[in-house]
């Protein structure tokens, strides 16, 4: 008797003969003829036979890769982990029954094995082996092919990629092929994207990816992959062209574009004037940003018309032309402007930060910075959610909630009268109030963490003024303990308290800055001859922000020694305490010493917003 179970086939080639019986072998011996085999090994009978007259049961259980040549690039252990229907055993008595519980159990092995995304090729059979007694014992055989896996990555063809370019886009977008991983179409594909979008990016419009698999040495199923990139002819834009624009020439929405402008003299420098196609997007926003500052609200740029003027003579440029359709629509007049949704801060004080006029022109440009300065006066409130958007109530389009004006009166005055006016309302959504929890720094191996917090104007269990985060950013990186701190999003993360509903952690990655410097330099003067001079200064001396320098020059008729030491916060409040130790030894012509020894004290205060100090000091020389 022979069965076979569900069958699930892809493509593939590597393998392994081994059994859950027997020991793993590297290659199948095969059987004499008429011999009974399971992953082409001869089925050995058992020391012991199963009671007579008893029904089937399971004898050997055996995972095969025989179409790979009996190797395994996973654990044999691994798949064992996913078989779990199991094989009797003799030796002890043991002996487990074929029934219909055992099929369901090979049923459920092929559901582990498949969902492992290890296999190619996956088909489970049984086959009857007869004892001697007669009683029949099941063989159930395994039989597996793995998919490939990744052991080589290279990329050929193209002088304009560097692969750590290529490396750190792919990385970007999580397309990256880990070594020793198996073969994935989808993200082959993912990254052949990638790779012709750079290529764009470079004016490569027609370029091509593609990819070749070939095996490797090693093992089976280990292959080398190859993205092989095309250039093609480099895009390089001759004219730009607008179609439908009236109000505002070709030349001024041509100056809008950052990226997609025709070709110079000096594109060499500028980079411009190749044609990206990814980039074409970005540009037409900023046209029509142009347009909304101008009171065009509804003006809409679309795909553009790509015609090609011919190839240079080398065949490596190719010149075209860009046709971008424009739909200035209607110049619109500011009829109201008013604020919805507002309940923290009142109309009378947000309506003033967006200098819109009635009966002036409607400005983009006026509502995004009246907005910028709303988000400001309500993150130092705590309402870092605010957000917001303008509604406009057009004039020249029907009032949905007017009864509809008959065909014949709108086919004799189909627009209203006087100009195109807007009625505009900024919704505002302000979202909850919000208090620092904690505030955490990391990185800082030898700046301690009141020094840090000294220069904080945002507090624990205070309410989360934004602005005041600014503040303290900006204090923090004119300490010039760290590297520049960027700001929220980059090296300070914003995180909801868990179990908290209107708290937040604030949590800053610092990165220290070398603190020590030593210089060192030598010279000849007429008056001392040869001299010498070594400088050793450190900054954030003993992680409290205190700087030290120590100055020595030497000459043969003069030496000079001076020690300096300041601490930011003397005595941990807002005063800057320093000390300067000189001596100073000249010997003149005459055989005349003059020795100079003293010192300075130094004290500074805070003058008005903390960046700037007032000093004040006596010097002291004592002796001659």
């Amino acid at each position: 008797m022979f069965k076979r179970f569900p069958v699930c086939v892809l493509a593939g080639a590597a393998m392994l003969a081994s059994t859950a019986a027997f020991a793993q072998q590297p290659a199948a011996t095969p059987a004499p003829t008429g011999e009974q085999t399971i992953c082409g090994q001869p089925v050995q009978p058992p020391r012991a036979l199963p009671p007579a007259n008893s029904g089937p049961v399971v004898y050997l259980i055996a995972p095969c890769f025989e179409a790979q040549g009996n190797q395994s690039l996973v654990d044999l252990q691994t798949y064992l982990y996913y078989i779990q229907t199991r094989p009797s055993q003799p030796s002890q008595g043991v002996w487990v029954p074929y029934n219909e519980d055992t099929e369901n159990s090979i049923r459920a092995d092929f559901t582990r094995l498949w969902g492992t995304n290890f296999l190619d090729n996956l088909s489970i059979s049984t086959q009857d082996y007869r004892f001697s007694n007669g009683v029949i014992g099941k063989l159930i055989t395994y039989e597996m092919e793995e998919r490939q896996r990744v052991k080589i990555v290279d990329y050929t063809g193209s002088k304009k990629l560097e692969t750590t370019k290529i490396d750190e886009k792919l990385k970007e977008a999580n397309a990256q092929i880990r070594l020793d991983t198996f073969i994935d179409p989808a993200l082959i594909r993912k990254i052949e994207g990638v790779i012709r979008d750079m290529m764009k990016d470079k004016g490569f419009q027609s370029a091509e990816v593609t990819h070749e698999i070939k095996p490797v040495e090693g093992g089976p199923k280990l292959v080398h992959i190859t993205f092989n990139m095309n250039e093609g002819p480099k895009v390089k834009i001759r004219h730009v062209e607008f179609v439908g624009n009236s109000a505002i020439s070709d030349g001024r929405l041509s100056r809008k574009m950052k990226e997609n402008r025709a070709h110079w003299f000096l594109s060499f420098i500028t980079g411009r004037g190749v044609y990206q196609e990814t980039k074409f997007e970005e540009d037409a926003e900023r046209v029509s940003d142009y347009y909304r500052d101008h009171g065009y609200i509804r003006a809409q740029v679309g795909d553009p018309e790509i015609k090609v003027l011919g190839d240079s003579d080398d065949k490596k440029t190719r010149w075209v032309e860009l046709r971008i359709p424009v739909q200035e629509g209607n110049r619109y007049l500011v009829k109201s402007f008013d604020v919805a949704g507002n309940k923290v801060v009142k109309s009378e004080a947000l309506k003033p930060l967006f200098k819109l006029q009635q009966g002036k022109y409607y400005s983009q440009k006026l509502v995004r910075k009246g907005f910028q300065k709303a988000q400001e006066i309500y993150g130092a409130g705590g309402y870092m959610e605010f957000t917001g958007y303008p509604d406009y109530k057009f004039s020249d389009e029907p009032n949905p909630a007017e009864p509809d004006v008959p065909k014949a009166l709108a086919a004799v005055d189909p627009t209203p009268s006087g100009p195109p006016a807007v009625d505009v309302t900024l919704q505002i959504q302000e979202g909850k109030q919000y208090f620092v929890n904690r505030i955490i720094f990391t990185g800082n191996t030898t700046t301690r963490d009141n020094v840090i917090r000294r220069e904080m104007r945002l507090y624990e269990n205070g309410v989360f003024n934004t602005e005041a985060l600014k503040f303290s950013i900006k204090r923090l990186n004119q300490l010039g303990y760290f590297k520049a701190l960027e700001g929220p999003g980059k090296d300070v993360n914003i995180d909801k308290t868990p179990n908290a509903d209107n708290k937040v952690d604030v949590k800053m990655k610092l990165e220290e800055q070398n603190r020590n410097q030593l210089t060192f330099g030598a010279g000849v003067s007429q008056f001392e001859g040869f001299f010498g001079q070594l400088s050793f200064q450190t900054a954030n001396f003993l992680g409290r922000g205190e700087s030290l320098t120590v100055s020595l020059q030497g000459g043969q008729r003069a030496q000079n020694y001076t020690l300096s030491f300041t601490e930011p916060f003397l005595f941990d409040r807002n005063i800057t305490g320093g000390a300067n130790l000189f001596r100073s030894d000249v010997r003149y012509v005459s055989q005349f010493t003059q020795q100079t020894t003293g010192g300075t004290l130094t004290f500074g205060f805070p003058v008005g917003n903390g960046f700037t100090r007032a000093f004040t000091g006596a010097t002291i020389r004592p002796g001659g």
